[in-house]
């Protein structure tokens, strides 16, 4: 085994790991997860930017669920929230 420019071990390490190759995807998955974190903060602002409009952020909620439906199940799901009400008089 060889150290490369940065000082850790390159090609395959005890038990015949590839340690580099093990340290890049742990740290793709750590970058990844920053990202994730800024962008959770981003979604936030803009909830509150919603709220702060008068918007219900609960609806905007559920109807970017429901866009990420396909039209039918979205209107299957609707003729049998009717049909319940209509059973239970609402």
């Amino acid at each position: 085994m060889t150290n490369d420019m940065t000082g850790h071990n390159s090609g395959v390490s005890e038990g015949g790991i590839a340690a580099d190759r093990l340290r890049s995807i742990i740290e793709r998955v750590e970058r990844l997860d920053e990202e994730r974190k800024a962008l959770a903060g981003d979604i936030k602002d803009i909830f509150s930017e919603a709220k702060s409009a008068g918007f219900s952020v609960p609806t905007i909620r559920q109807i970017i669920r429901i866009r990420k439906q396909e039209p039918a199940e979205v209107e299957e799901q609707e003729t049998l929230l009717d049909i319940y009400r209509r059973a239970l008089g609402m």
